[in-house]
């Protein structure tokens, strides 16, 4: 009887376990979303008008671990991006093309930012869900 409550119990555990186990590598590649949030507000330019900026961004992360680490530099990375706004243009922000090279650049930024600090550059890419600009 104890044989068979004891093989029941395997049966039944064992898709469970090994589920568990399959799962664990899996998250270690998955691709994932970290939200900067509040969205980066600021001013932009020089000159006697005032020019704002509102970006949403998210950085793409491979792993938990990835993400945690983001999640942890969050403040600096904020920082750097803030610090890269502050020196733009209408030039600079006015066509998708401007658009485009400075969100390569602020993923370069940010990349050797974590690089410094963690060894590795840890984010695979870098999205404007929103960028807003009024000059």
């Amino acid at each position: 009887m104890k044989a068979l409550i004891a093989l029941t119990l395997m049966l039944f555990l064992a898709p469970v376990m090994a589920s568990e186990e399959e799962a664990k590598p899996e998250d270690a590649n998955k691709p994932l979303f970290v939200d900067l949030t509040p969205a980066l507000v600021g001013n932009y330019g020089s000159g006697p008008k005032l020019k704002y900026y509102k970006a949403d961004i998210a950085l793409k992360v491979t792993g938990k671990e990835a993400e945690e680490k983001v999640e942890h530099h969050e403040p600096l990375i904020r920082n750097q991006l803030i610090m890269l706004f502050a020196q733009q243009t209408d030039e600079t922000l006015g066509s998708v093309e401007a658009k485009e090279k400075l969100r390569q650049e602020a993923l370069k930024q940010v990349q050797t930012v974590l690089k410094e600090e963690e060894g590795k550059p840890l984010v695979d890419d870098l999205l404007f869900n929103n960028l807003i600009v009024q000059p």
